[in-house]
């Protein structure tokens, strides 16, 4: 995984350009590889090099570490070393500077004519903004994601990074290389992948353009039936000050919310009635407030009305669903989600803890000995 050691504020990843050297009071440029154990990816050789994005802790599990000068030539060619015997290849550089550095997909793949070049940036390898800098937020809200996302009346919110840097950048990354790597077992050779978190963050308004066109999203932000506009879709302050989610959507669902509330007999608005929302919304309000969160988990525990706990990252694990599946799992003394999806077959391995760079780097020659040559 990636890794950035130096200290201050964190630019984008496209920020890095490079020009960072071994031994002069900064972190070197990092290449990771993955490794071969377990899992249906078992065997697949990913090599990714640094970049300043997030990359401590579970992102980093499972990685090996090799310090390389991308700015000598020596340290350029121990990378195309690795990358003669590598399936996939990920850097996150502003467009054009792996180019610049002779480490660029023309180069790399005429090395290896199987490579896929898996290149991830905010805006993309080309277009007016391709150069500029960027944050989750700014890709959100060119791509059309971020203006839907808020209360009615107020400014716009962004979910953390969520969508764009993980949901719109990482896992659009992720399919883009698995798409590739399948495509290679019929053709024989790799590709470029380009994966801009602003595609992404737009791919992910797809179901949203689509209730656009059906006439299903004409309310102003916050008064849909998605966004916190509708009662029955929300989350709820309780007596103890935590909340519960309400995703009661359909019919059954809403009567079930209803009896869980004690309000099942009571004379209350039509559930898809608009105008009675506001009414609706002050009886759950009210009614909501007079027990602990946990005190609704336990009322609504038997009954299927979609209600649940919002539990806060740290609290997750001990939910019995999620303990019961193993959701979660402790990594070096951390507790941290387990991987997913699932797989019957060829299940994953239990993720080993992140590399420490100031003890675990490798030499390339290590990581090439236990990479034989591909026949």
């Amino acid at each position: 995984m990636v890794v950035n050691d130096e200290p201050g504020c964190r630019d984008h990843p496209n920020e890095r350009d490079g020009r960072r050297r071994a031994g002069a009071g900064q972190a070197s440029p990092h290449a990771a590889t993955g490794g071969e154990a377990g899992g249906p990816l078992a065997g697949v050789r990913v090599v990714e090099l640094a970049s300043l994005a997030p990359a401590t802790g579970p992102l980093q599990r499972g990685r090996r570490l090799v310090a390389l000068d991308l700015k000598s030539p020596g340290g350029v060619a121990d990378l195309l070393r690795l990358v003669e015997r590598a399936d996939v290849l990920v850097e996150a550089y502003r467009p054009g500077v792996a180019e610049r550095l002779g480490v660029g997909p023309d180069t790399c793949r005429r090395r290896n004519p199987g490579l896929v070049y898996a290149r991830m940036t905010g805006w993309g390898q080309d277009g007016p903004l391709a150069p500029r800098a960027g944050h989750d937020i700014d890709y959100l809200a060119v791509a059309g994601a971020l203006e839907p996302l808020g209360r009615a009346g107020e400014r716009p919110h962004a979910p953390l990074n969520l969508l764009g840097d993980f949901a719109g950048g990482g896992l659009l990354l992720v399919v883009g290389v698995l798409a590739a790597l399948l495509e290679r077992e019929r053709s024989g050779v790799g590709q470029v992948v380009d994966a801009a978190m602003v595609d992404g963050s737009a791919l992910l308004t797809a179901f949203l353009h689509g209730m656009i066109g059906a006439g299903l999203w004409t309310a102003p932000r916050g008064r849909n039936l998605l966004d916190g506009g509708a009662p029955f879709y929300d989350t709820y302050r309780t007596a103890d000050d935590g909340f519960v989610a309400v995703g009661a959507l359909e019919p059954a669902f809403f009567a079930a919310l209803l009896t869980g509330l004690g309000l099942a007999d009571e004379d209350l608005p039509a559930q898809y009635d608009p105008s009675g929302w506001p009414r609706l919304r002050r009886r759950f309000t009210d009614r909501f407030a007079e027990r602990t969160r946990d005190e609704w988990a336990e009322v609504f525990a038997g009954l299927d009305a979609c209600v649940v706990p919002v539990l806060a990252p740290t609290e997750a694990h001990r939910h019995p669903h999620n303990a019961a599946r193993g959701t979660f799992v402790t990594v070096g003394g951390e507790v941290q989600p387990a991987p997913a999806p699932r797989f019957g077959r060829t299940p994953a391995a239990v993720p080993r803890p992140a590399p420490d760079p100031r003890r675990d780097l490798l030499d390339v020659a290590d990581v090439l000995a236990g990479w034989p040559s591909r026949s």
